[in-house]
């Protein structure tokens, strides 16, 4: 719990929240997706623009496209990083700390996502309890734990 308070600590909540998410579907991490969904619908978004960002849809705005796109890239293939994606944080605003922000918040989740699927850890059951299309629209690996 002290790693993802260090990390997120520096970080504007929702920003934090967006990488993670964008992270966990890219590594078809359905704990850590619904989690991080679950916290967007719940304190930054309706519930139907997470069920859009899950699609690929759009709705947000030039900033917090590029950190999901980017937070996406380093879960991806962190060495395919270019000077053009850091311009691409870059060109709304974004300080050379606050890149280095989301770089930290995805890889973090990599180690989280992959640690939770290499020791099997199940979904929590309280997840089945989401809106059926949310709840399968975040479910991007293992299924929910049925009880």
């Amino acid at each position: 719990m002290k790693l993802k308070e260090t990390i997120a600590g520096g970080m504007d909540m929702r920003r934090y929240e967006l990488a993670t998410f964008a992270a966990a579907r890219k590594l078809r991490s359905s704990y850590c997706s619904l989690a991080h969904g679950k916290i967007l619908a719940e304190r930054f978004l309706d519930p139907q623009a997470v069920f859009n960002l899950a699609g690929g849809g759009a709705g947000l705005d030039e900033t917090e496209t590029a950190i999901m796109d980017f937070a996406a890239k380093v879960a991806r293939d962190a060495c395919s990083i270019t000077e053009g994606d850091v311009q691409r944080l870059r060109d709304p605003g974004l300080s050379d700390r606050d890149t280095l922000d989301v770089t930290v918040a995805a890889s973090a989740r990599c180690f989280f996502s992959k640690t939770l699927d290499a020791v099997g850890a199940l979904l929590d059951s309280e997840y089945a309890e989401l809106d059926p299309s949310l709840r399968d629209a975040l479910t991007v690996g293992r299924p929910i734990e049925q009880r």
